[in-house]
């Protein structure tokens, strides 16, 4: 249909108008703060690769990566050097328990804004019993693994990004205790997540989210739910972890396990797989834990669930 002269003129205006209001739309949105990238995959090969080194480390080391043993400290110094290698400010912390000494691994990447503090971090040794390579070598190798992405990436997020590597766990979570008792008031209060990973590439995998702050069990629910694995809360190993401290400290706390000892139910093997009436982790605290002892769809989903946490919680 063809305008007349009078409503041609108007509609040109009109058109004109709405040229110019959507070019400021672009401008402000070219102008406003982009969104972070989202997480990259953590490839499951480096995390297993990481545990294959933790177990040789056990098996030239009495079969143990236990505190104050030689396997221990060589665990500690693998991670330590590749971290060191990535560019991450790394701290070695010492601490004493049983008669032997301990340690803990710092590792903060640079920038971000000190005053917000997101952690990471599992527990490094194993019991004297076995290589613990599912306990904990797999929240350790998933940890590290996203540190290095971090590097990778060379994100700059606008919270700080802190990494750490318990020591002593075993023991009644000596090493983290530690550490959340040294930091003076407002350094605890900097923290505003701290993230834990103890066992989570269980052969007869449960996925199981801490329900601590409800801003990170959402985080991590809403992970899940985005790949269709349902969740249940973590009851097995509640306050037994390297989190409780931080807890106790006021800190808000989450993480994800897979299960320990405890059977796993006909209503979770019907949910998830695997077996019923058998424990989660059948080798929890043995020498059968060892690189076998590891569920891979378990460890890759997890790790990514991990990468995904820090990357959501640190922007």
């Amino acid at each position: 249909m063809k305008l007349p002269v009078s409503a041609r003129a108007l509609a040109a205006a009109g058109m004109a108008t709405a040229l110019l209001l959507a070019g400021g739309a672009v401008a402000d949105a070219a102008s406003a703060p982009a969104r972070a990238a989202a997480a990259p995959d953590i490839p499951l090969a480096a995390v297993k690769a990481h545990l294959s080194h933790l177990q040789s480390i056990a098996t030239a080391n009495g079969g143990n990566r236990a505190h104050g043993r030689s396997g221990y400290k060589a665990s500690l110094d693998y991670v330590k050097a590749k971290l060191d290698a990535a560019g991450y400010t790394t701290t070695v912390q010492q601490f004493t328990a049983s008669g032997r000494t301990g340690y803990n691994l710092i590792a903060d990447w640079p920038g971000g804004d000190t005053s917000r503090v997101v952690m990471a971090g599992s527990h490094l040794d194993s019991v004297s019993s076995g290589p613990g390579i599912n306990d904990n070598g797999s929240g350790s190798a998933a940890v590290l693994e996203a540190a290095l992405a971090v590097s990778r990436a060379q994100y700059q997020p606008a919270k700080h990004l802190r990494f750490a590597w318990w020591g002593a766990e075993e023991l009644g979570l000596v090493g983290s205790r530690s550490y959340v008792n040294r930091l003076a008031a407002g350094d605890r209060s900097r923290i505003s997540a701290y993230l834990n990973f103890d066992m989570i590439g269980s052969r007869n995998a449960g996925y199981f989210v801490y329900d601590d702050d409800p801003a990170i069990e959402k985080t991590f629910k809403e992970y899940f739910s985005g790949i269709g694995v349902p969740t249940e809360i973590e009851t097995e190993g509640d306050g037994r972890s390297d989190h409780a401290p931080f807890k106790s400290a006021g800190v808000p706390v989450g993480g994800l396990f897979t299960g320990a000892s405890r059977a796993k139910t006909a209503a979770q093997a019907a949910k998830w797989g695997g077996t019923a009436g058998q424990a989660f982790d059948r080798c929890y605290h043995s020498s059968c834990d060892t690189t076998a002892n590891i569920d891979d769809t378990a460890l890759d989903r997890n790790s990514d669930a991990l990468a995904h946490a820090v990357w959501e919680l640190s922007e």
